[in-house]
């Protein structure tokens, strides 16, 4: 893409942002009042909505939606905007398309140091599981980027997912080792299904100021990221330091993959989906791109797990399986794409 045919869609794409957000924002609040009325117990929305705004602990019905429903619901919010944001900063980053958490290993590097911490850490407080979450999605990272720039050919788009895909088997086979060896499989079964039933408003107060701290790290760096999104050379010729925004925007891919994994486990795709639907409504500015794909991946997310709850209940469908479900054709189609484009 040229410099002028990105000023056009950045002008372009400032025009119809104000749209697309509040429309987005609408979404996410129709999906979240959804998540909090319907689930698999039965109850009609006069109590749900009574248990938000006049909670009474001596009904069932109002325990039910403050213990369970609004604490996976914020936590639906806060996984989809993290793993959406991520997608969004790693493909403008790398400019490869195929970017996303849970291709490039990082969801299982994190899964992996989660296993560790629940094998020779058991009990340890909910602080600790998030540390070594960032950890192994750190040593996933590292190795995913070092066997892809291997053997002199440069990193490409496919040989980065390539190597993503290999780490991802390694720590995936890594991980059961550990289950398997220190018998926490049933610990375990959390984190590699995908929910967010078990989660709590303790873990939710302590993962906040990492979202938070995530969140606004990529914001700041979202016309860097643009830049970046167009070339070392014509990002070094407008003063950028790629080396130092690149290291930014790891950092906070990492916090934000390694708390999500905490909460919810290693789902793939919403990375991948969520960012190409922004770039597709409202062009290549990445100003414009993370705070839509934050927006948009939340949405999507507390739909998906309500989908979930309500497809199969009183039995939960695992996040996992809808989001394999929806993101292997989305990933099959924009991997055809991208060879057509190429040709």
């Amino acid at each position: 893409m040229t410099q002028s045919q990105h000023s056009a869609g950045r002008s372009q794409g400032g025009r119809l942002f104000p749209l697309y957000m509040t429309a987005g924002a609408l979404m996410l609040l129709a999906a979240a009042a959804a998540s909090v009325s319907f689930g698999a117990a039965d109850m009609n929305l006069a109590t749900a909505w009574s248990a938000v705004f006049g909670f009474n602990p001596d009904i069932s019905e109002h325990q039910v939606i403050r213990a369970l429903r609004l604490p996976r619901t914020l936590a639906g919010i806060v996984v989809g905007a993290s793993l959406a944001v991520c997608g969004a900063v790693m493909q403008g980053t790398t400019r490869n398309p195929l970017a996303d958490s849970g291709l490039m290993g990082i969801s299982s590097g994190a899964s992996c140091g989660i296993a560790i911490s629940l094998a020779f850490l058991p009990g340890g407080p909910y602080l600790t599981q998030m540390m070594f979450s960032c950890i192994g999605a750190a040593l996933a990272t590292s190795l995913t980027y070092l066997f892809a720039s291997a053997g002199g050919r440069g990193m490409t788009p496919q040989r980065l997912v390539l190597a993503g895909l290999s780490i991802s088997m390694l720590f995936g086979a890594l991980t059961s080792a550990i289950a398997i060896e220190y018998r926490i499989g049933k610990a375990m079964i959390h984190w590699t299904s995908g929910s967010t039933a078990s989660i709590s408003w303790i873990e939710l107060a302590v993962a906040m100021p990492l979202f938070v701290i995530g969140i606004g790290t990529a914001l700041a760096i979202s016309r860097s990221v643009t830049l970046l999104s167009m070339g070392d050379d014509v990002a070094s010729g407008l003063g950028l330091q790629a080396r130092r925004i690149r290291l930014i925007a790891t950092l906070a891919v990492l916090l934000l993959t390694g708390l999500a994994v905490v909460i919810v486990g290693p789902i793939g795709f919403v990375g991948l989906i969520i960012p190409h639907l922004a770039r597709f409504l409202i062009g290549a500015d990445y100003r414009y791109i993370i705070p839509m794909s934050a927006l948009y991946g939340a949405g999507f997310l507390v739909l998906a797990d309500l989908f979930g709850r309500l497809y199969n209940r009183p039995q939960e469908t695992p996040l996992g399986i809808i989001f394999a479900v929806i993101g292997v054709p989305c990933f099959l189609y924009i991997a055809r794409k991208i060879r057509r484009e190429k040709q």
